[in-house]
């Protein structure tokens, strides 16, 4: 490779917006899934508008990682897992992929719930049979419908976010408690539910599945490399750039609505209790009114139907990829057998723990607690790849992003620290 890697300058020559929104977009949006939306909650309801600052605080640390992970595939022409497979030790990336897998099947479960929940406050039905549909629907349209039709239909899932901005202007927050709320402080207690929010926000299968989808869309325009040909490189990573930049806007934009909805109204009344995901909802409708809380249980189900995929497919692609199989969602499902049946595997065992009675609203909660605590060695093993001249060439991680990069890591290690000792 000859040519340098392009500074931020070079970036200032951006392709038209809409164009650059894609795989950032997508993966930033299903960043609000259920298990964050009950984490925010719980954030909102318990502690007001004290816990703002930890999501404003992820904002560029997240955009800048989630940069680095799409950087790797564009540049290298592989995934997460395949790159790590080539450069670590195979049981360092051996305990990444199954600590994936773990906490994904427990989100999906834990998702599952919190839709089937929701719906039934909204239209009524049996639990079991409303968890069933959603499974099937979520693994039936990765299976049957190809990539390109399907990652439109992700898209136009990402709207459902705004019922949550729906939702404060309904609730009637009052902007100065809100802005001070930007400003970090610590209640008592409140160290746990700081790791739950950083830890649902910078998720590890984010990392994996954005990469991935770097590679199908390489894939679909037939794309080569930068790694082989750097000359586009400019553009190309200043479509990155955009792509992340906008995707994880919007999942702090969202984020932050969550929670000043849930402080303005649930902490504001003094009820702080939430058990279930139907609680987080129903709470709403005597203190902010029908409105609101039918826009709170709509969203719950619009955010699901766009992380399940988003978390069945991270796996599915982590595991392909370390086995050697061939992967992606433009392909049949008799073309990439393992692939599809990781998915498949993945939704039924979360369905299954569903039907073991688990508590919905406890489950995502500390789904999200282990997120953070497992994003602590896969960051690291990412930014170590990254920054290997042998990997990413002149591409590798180096400036502001590899400060931001590492800065990730050491924010989601000193949390997962405080958990522990506060």
């Amino acid at each position: 490779m000859t040519s340098p890697r392009p500074g931020i300058a070079h970036r200032l020559k951006r392709p038209p917006y809409h164009s650059a929104l894609g795989p950032g977009l997508v993966t930033g949006a299903a960043d609000d899934d259920p298990s964050g939306i009950a984490t925010y909650a719980q954030a909102g309801a318990s502690y007001g508008y004290a816990l703002l600052w930890p999501v404003v605080l992820a904002w560029p640390f997240l955009t800048a990682f989630q940069f680095t992970c799409a950087e790797i595939a564009r540049v290298t022409g592989k995934g997460l897992a395949a790159n790590l497979k080539s450069s670590l030790p195979r049981p360092a990336v051996w305990a990444v992929v199954v600590l994936l897998l773990g906490a994904n099947i427990l989100n999906i479960a834990a998702d599952i719930a919190a839709m089937a929940e929701a719906t039934r406050l909204v239209a009524g039905g049996n639990r079991t049979a409303l968890m069933a549909g959603f499974a099937l629907l979520s693994l039936g349209l990765q299976v049957f419908v190809p990539y390109h039709r399907y990652v439109g239909l992700l898209k136009w899932l990402t709207l459902s976010l705004f019922a949550y901005v729906g939702v404060v202007l309904v609730a009637g927050v009052p902007w100065a408690a809100f802005a001070a709320g930007l400003w970090p402080s610590l209640p008592a207690g409140s160290a746990t539910t700081v790791v739950a929010i950083l830890g649902t926000t910078i998720s590890p299968y984010l990392f994996f599945w954005q990469s991935a989808q770097e590679l199908e869309e390489m894939q679909l325009h037939h794309a080569t490399p930068l790694s082989r040909r750097p000359r586009g490189a400019a553009q190309e990573l200043n479509r990155l750039v955009i792509d992340s930049a906008a995707g994880f806007l919007v999942t702090m934009v969202i984020s932050l609505c969550i929670i000043a909805a849930t402080a303005a109204t649930l902490h504001g009344a003094g009820s702080h209790p939430i058990t279930t995901a139907a609680d987080a909802a129903a709470a709403l409708r005597p203190i902010a009114g029908d409105f609101a809380f039918a826009l709170f249980a709509c969203g719950i189900i619009g955010t699901g139907l766009l992380a399940v995929p988003v978390l069945a497919g991270s796996a599915a692609y982590a595991l392909a990829e370390l086995m050697g199989w061939r992967a992606g969602l433009e392909l049949k499902p008799r073309e990439a057998a393992g692939f599809y049946g990781v998915i498949a595997v993945s939704v039924l065992a979360a369905f299954l723990i569903d039907l073991a009675g688990i508590d919905a609203m406890q489950a995502l909660f500390w789904t999200a607690v282990a997120n953070g605590v497992v994003a602590v060695p896969v960051m690291l093993a990412i930014m170590l790849l990254a920054s290997r001249r042998r990997v990413m060439g002149n591409f590798r991680v180096s400036g502001g992003q590899a400060v931001l990069g590492w800065g990730a890591v050491a924010l989601m290690a000193a949390a997962s620290a405080g958990m522990l000792l506060l």
